[in-house]
């Protein structure tokens, strides 16, 4: 295997584009608004994002459909930061940023598509988490 990355159908390719774009830093590395937009990460190349038109013709049509079911996590150095950037942006806010005992601090928003985005940064587990699960 060399590259897995999702691909997100949408009826809504530049505000899609435009929401990772400015909320995660996210570069265009391919931007063809008829039919696909490839992002990346500045930080990592390995790290990609692909917007297909979800009737595009290389999509089948059978799953043509809006996406749904779907948590898209993005971890990040600071949660707090991209949070702030967020509620600067008036991004949806779905859920709050708070600290999990499993050792996430993270909020979640919602892109063009209707897609829950879970921005997580990695924290230590709370002491009652390491007590439960052995992880002394």
């Amino acid at each position: 295997m060399t590259s897995l990355y999702p691909v997100i159908c949408s009826d809504h390719l530049t505000a899609c584009r435009d929401f990772y774009r400015d909320l995660l830093g996210f570069q265009v590395v391919f931007d063809d608004p008829a039919f696909y937009v490839l992002l990346q990460s500045p930080a990592d190349p390995r790290v990609q994002l692909g917007i297909v038109e979800r009737t595009h013709d290389s999509v089948p049509p059978a799953f043509q459909a809006a996406p749904r079911g779907v948590l898209v996590t993005v971890e990040v150095p600071d949660a707090a930061a991209v949070h702030e950037r967020a509620r600067a942006l008036g991004v949806s806010i779905a859920q709050p940023l708070r600290d999990e005992v499993f050792g996430q601090r993270h909020f979640m928003t919602v892109d063009p598509n209707g897609l829950l985005v879970d921005v997580v940064q990695i924290i230590p587990f709370a002491p009652e988490f390491v007590r439960r699960y052995g992880l002394e």
